[in-house]
C-alpha cells in the first residue's frame, strides 16, 4: 500500500509518458508548419536578429550556432521524430538511461525554440510544456519502479497551476467575484471554437454556475491532490471535467491537453484501470542510480519553487512567469482579467494605383480568429494558431501598431508566400496588393433568433482605423 495514495503507479506512469508524447508531438508539428513565417530567416521577427539585442544566458539555446531555416526545420523532424519514439513507447523498452536522454532531447530541443521564440513564444503554456517536459525526464522505462517522488512533483506542478490561477481571478476582474464573468468570456475569448456561440447563449444562472465551478477547482479542490486514496482520486477527475468543459467551449491551444496530462498524476493505477482496463505488467525492480537523480531532482524542484510560492500569494501576482531561462519551475494563472467586449482588427487589401472613396478592399481570412461573419469558429486546440492569438492582444492598445504587425503588413505587401501560408485565405493569389489596410471592429455573436434568419455566427460594427492605408 502506498504511504500517499494507495495502489501503484505504473499506469500512471504511462499515461503521463504518452500525454507528454502527445503534446511535445502537436508542439514540433506546429514550429513545422509556423516557425518560418513567424521567426524564420525572413519571417515576421527573425531569430537573428532578436539574438543580436540578448545574452546567451538570458535565451540559452541550440539556434545561437545555427538561427538558419535549415536548422529550425531539420531540429523539429528530429523532435517529431523522437516525440513518436516516445509515444509508441519504442524509447521506453531500452532501458531508463535511454529512456532518460530521449526526453532529455525533446526537452532541450522545445527549450531552443521557446527561448527564442519572442512574443509568438511568450504564452504560459511553452513554460508549463518544459517544466512538465523536464519532469518526464525522471518517470523511468517500463521494468523499473515509477518513482512516487517525480508523480508528486507533477501534483506540485499541478497544484501551482489551478490554484495560482484561481488566486489570480480573486485579486483580478471584479465579475470573478460577482459571478458574471462567463456572461462576456465566451464572446471574447482569443478565438472561439464551434460550441462557444452555443455556450454564449446558456442561462444567466448556468454562467454564475460556471464561475461558482471555477472557483471551487482552482481554489479547492487542488488541495485534495495531496491527499490519499480517494480525495486524491475525486480530485483529479474534478479537474479532467473542468478542462474538458474547457476544451468543448473554446480554443485554449496547449493549455487545455497539457493540464489533462498533467493531472492524470493524481490518478492511481486503480483508477485508471477502472475506466481503461488493461493487463500491463506491475512486476518493476528500483534502480539505485535512477533514485539519486530523482532525489536530485527533489531538491532542485524545492529550491526553485520559493520564488514561484512567493508570487503566488503577492498582492502583486505575475500571471505566467519563469524565473530562470531553464523554466524548470514556474508560475501559472490565466484569464485574471476578462474583456467585456470583442473588438478584431480586420485586414485588407487592394489592387488600386490610389486610394479613393471608391476603392475595392478585400479582406485576409485568419484560420482561427474571426473575419467573416458567416464562417462558423473552427476547432482548433491543441493545436496553437499563434498569428491568430497575438491578433488578438492588437485591439487592446489601438492607439500603438505593434512592430510585427508592421512587417507582417510588409510580407502581405510583398506577396510573400510563406507568412501567407499561415493564413486561411489570400484575396490577391496573383498579385501582391499595392495598399494594405486595418480596420477594428466590434464584434458580437449573432442572437438565436438572428442566426436563424442569416445563418450568421457573428455581427460587426466599424469603428475606426488601426493602420491607415500604408504601400511601398
Amino acid at each position: 500500500m502506498d504511504l500517499f495514495t494507495g495502489g501503484s503507479y505504473v499506469l500512471t506512469r504511462l499515461f503521463l509518458q504518452r500525454g507528454m508524447a502527445f503534446i511535445y508531438l502537436i508542439s514540433f508539428i506546429i514550429i513545422l508548419y509556423q516557425w518560418k513565417p513567424l521567426l524564420g530567416e525572413n519571417g515576421i521577427t527573425p531569430v537573428h536578429l532578436f539574438l543580436k539585442r540578448v545574452r546567451f544566458w538570458d535565451a540559452p539555446s541550440l539556434f545561437w550556432m545555427f538561427p538558419k531555416n535549415s536548422a529550425f526545420m531539420v531540429i523539429a523532424w528530429i523532435g517529431l521524430a523522437l516525440a513518436l519514439l516516445a509515444l509508441t513507447g519504442f524509447s521506453e523498452k531500452f532501458g531508463t538511461p535511454v529512456s532518460m536522454v530521449v526526453w532529455f532531447l525533446l526537452w532541450l530541443l522545445m527549450l531552443s525554440y521557446v527561448n527564442v521564440g519572442q512574443t509568438w513564444y511568450s504564452f504560459g503554456w511553452e513554460t508549463m510544456l518544459l517544466e512538465a517536459g523536464f519532469l518526464t525526464i525522471f518517470l523511468g522505462a517500463q521494468g523499473t519502479e515509477p518513482p512516487v517522488i517525480v508523480i508528486w512533483l507533477f501534483r506540485w506542478m499541478l497544484f501551482r497551476l489551478m490554484f495560482g490561477a484561481g488566486l489570480i481571478k480573486l485579486r483580478g476582474d471584479p465579475c470573478w467575484r460577482d459571478f458574471t464573468c462567463m456572461m462576456y468570456h465566451h464572446e471574447t475569448q482569443p478565438i472561439p471554437g464551434p460550441f462557444s456561440w452555443h455556450f454564449h447563449w446558456l442561462p444567466v444562472w448556468m454562467h454564475k454556475g460556471e464561475v461558482l465551478g471555477n472557483h471551487i477547482t482552482e481554489l479547492l479542490v487542488p488541495w485534495g491532490y495531496f491527499f490519499p486514496g480517494v480525495i486524491g482520486v475525486v480530485s483529479g477527475v474534478i479537474t479532467l471535467l473542468f478542462h474538458g468543459w474547457l476544451f468543448m467551449s473554446g480554443n485554449f491551444a496547449l493549455l487545455g491537453a497539457l493540464t489533462i496530462v498533467i493531472t492524470f498524476s493524481t490518478l492511481n493505477d486503480a483508477a485508471i484501470s477502472a475506466v481503461f482496463p488493461t493487463s500491463l505488467a506491475s512486476d518493476v525492480a528500483r534502480a539505485f542510480p535512477h533514485d539519486i537523480a530523482v532525489y536530485l531532482l527533489l531538491a532542485l524542484v524545492a529550491l526553485l519553487s520559493i520564488k514561484p510560492v512567493v508570487n503566488m500569494f503577492s498582492s502583486r501576482q505575475l500571471m505566467n512567469a519563469s524565473f530562470e531561462p531553464l523554466h524548470l519551475v514556474n508560475t501559472y494563472g490565466a484569464f485574471g482579467s476578462i474583456t467585456k467586449e470583442r473588438h478584431e482588427i480586420v485586414v485588407e487589401g487592394t489592387l488600386d494605383r490610389a486610394v479613393t472613396s471608391d476603392t475595392e478592399w478585400k479582406e485576409y481570412a485568419f484560420k482561427g480568429k474571426p473575419g467573416n461573419v458567416l464562417h462558423r469558429p473552427p476547432q482548433i486546440s491543441p493545436y496553437h494558431l499563434r498569428l491568430d492569438w497575438l491578433m488578438w492582444f492588437l485591439p487592446f492598445n489601438p492607439r500603438y501598431v505593434n512592430p510585427w504587425f508592421v512587417s507582417f503588413t510588409e510580407k502581405l505587401l510583398r506577396g510573400d508566400q510563406t507568412v501567407l501560408h499561415v493564413l486561411r485565405s489570400n484575396p490577391f493569389p496573383n498579385t501582391p496588393p499595392r495598399f494594405i489596410r486595418a480596420r477594428m471592429y466590434h464584434y458580437q455573436f449573432t442572437t438565436p433568433e438572428e442566426h436563424k434568419k442569416t445563418g450568421a455566427w457573428w455581427k460587426r460594427t466599424f469603428i475606426g482605423e488601426y493602420l491607415p492605408p500604408v504601400s511601398f
